[in-house]
Parts: structure tokens; C-alpha cells; sequence
């Protein structure tokens, strides 16, 4: 534990160094860098600690108005939450799906108590999105079979152009792959299109039909269909549960 701790430590020793040599500091990069190491990392473990974290300085002024100066804060965050998500593993798909509602959400709020509540939320999503994405341990050429899968949802994918991306034999691969994984290549196609569908579900407007063809899917009831037997539920009722 203590060494989970120790950049923790270390941060809070020099921010109390600083803040008596200086009178009303700019906030440092080393404060904002706890964040973004606890997101690129996945530490879940560390979320509370650094949300009591004090700050070490005073925030720039991005605007004299101070709902405006809040939502061009959260804009800088997101920004630096999803690089440092994707630093840590998650999808680019995902992670700027993810930028793209906060943001749009961010817009919405009518109070900067708002912003700084989606803020700290947004912090928490992106860490554990990527803590969930670290418990994966594959080999290297089924990880970059998966990363292809990721970013061609929105193509066909078949088994002999995977292979073929990650350099095996479509029976070698095949084999491997459900060795590692635990499914089939198509099984796993299928599993990430839901999990894309419920992103987009949650973090977007699309229409079921705009999301259902943008992966892929051959009709809009077929997706449906799909979606009820991965979740228990239809894409319209899951939007309707975990929409915010």
C-alpha cells in the first residue's frame, strides 16, 4: 500500500515546500499531473486520495465571467483526461466519445458548482475505463489483433484480414485468440460493437439507426436483437436508464 501511495506523498511534500516560498502561486503542473498519472494508470485505489489532494496555487483566469472561466476549465480537463486515457490504453473511439459529451454536457450546466461536479465525474470515468481496460493481459499480437477489431467496428471484419494485420495464419490465430480471450474472433467483434453501441448510446444523440449502421450491423432490428442478448435490455431502454 505503501507503495501505491508514494507519488502521492511525494507531490503533497514539494506542494508544501512551494507554497511557503511563494505567496499565491500559479496551480503547478506537478498538481495537475497527479491526475493524469492516476487516469494513464487506471488507480482507482487512488481516486479519494487525490480528490483531498489541496491545491497548490490558484488556477489561471480564462474568462472575467465566471460561469464561462468554469466551462473553459473543464474544456482544458477533458482534454488532458482523454490524452492521458488513451496514454493508459483506452481506445481512441471511446475515449473521445467520452470528451465530446463531457464537453457538450459542460455547456448545459448553468452553474460552475455543476462544471465542477461533471469535472470531478469525468476524472473517475476515464480511470476506471482505463483500470478496466489494464485487467486485460494478452500477448502482444492478440492485443494488436484487438486493437485492430477497435478501430474498424464501423467496417466488416473477418478472421483472415485480422490475421492477416497481426501476421498469423487465420487457424493460428483463431486458435490463439479464443485461448487467450476466451470467445471467437466473430463472438468478440460482436461483443465490441455492444460495447461501442452502448458508448454512443450513453455519450451521444445518434438515432439507433445512425449507431446500429455505423457498426456495422445488417439492419436495425438485428442490432436490437444483438444488443437485448448481450444486456437484457433494448438499446432504447438502456439510453433511458443511464443517459444523464
Amino acid at each position: 500500500m505503501k507503495q501505491n501511495t508514494d507519488f502521492l506523498q511525494a507531490y503533497r511534500e514539494k506542494s508544501m515546500f512551494e507554497r511557503r516560498e511563494l505567496v499565491q502561486p500559479h496551480m503547478s503542473y506537478a498538481y495537475e499531473k497527479v491526475k493524469y498519472q492516476v487516469i494513464r494508470e487506471g488507480r482507482t485505489d487512488l481516486l479519494d486520495s487525490v480528490d483531498h489532494v489541496p491545491p497548490d496555487g490558484t488556477v489561471g483566469v480564462l474568462s472575467r465571467d465566471i460561469l464561462r472561466h468554469q466551462k473553459n476549465m473543464l474544456i482544458a480537463s477533458i482534454t488532458m483526461f482523454t490524452r492521458s486515457a488513451m496514454d493508459g490504453g483506452l481506445p481512441e473511439e471511446i475515449a473521445y466519445a467520452m470528451s465530446d459529451s463531457y464537453i457538450l454536457k459542460g455547456e448545459d450546466c448553468t452553474s460552475a458548482q455543476e462544471v465542477d461536479k461533471l469535472n470531478d465525474q469525468a476524472f473517475r470515468e476515464y480511470t476506471f475505463a482505463v483500470a478496466d481496460r489494464k485487467r486485460m493481459n494478452y500477448s502482444s499480437k492478440i492485443e494488436k489483433a484487438m486493437h485492430y477489431i477497435t478501430i474498424h467496428l464501423h467496417e466488416k471484419i473477418t478472421l483472415e484480414v485480422v490475421a492477416e494485420n497481426v501476421g498469423f495464419s487465420s487457424c493460428h490465430l483463431s486458435r490463439i485468440f479464443k485461448k487467450e480471450v476466451g470467445m471467437s474472433i466473430v463472438n468478440y467483434v460482436q461483443k465490441e460493437r455492444i460495447e461501442a453501441a452502448k458508448h454512443m448510446l450513453v455519450h451521444s444523440d445518434e438515432t439507433l439507426s445512425a449507431i446500429s449502421q455505423y457498426l456495422y450491423f445488417s439492419t436495425q432490428s438485428y442490432f436490437i436483437k444483438i444488443f437485448r442478448n448481450h444486456t437484457g435490455m433494448t438499446p432504447g431502454q438502456f439510453r433511458n436508464n443511464y443517459k444523464w
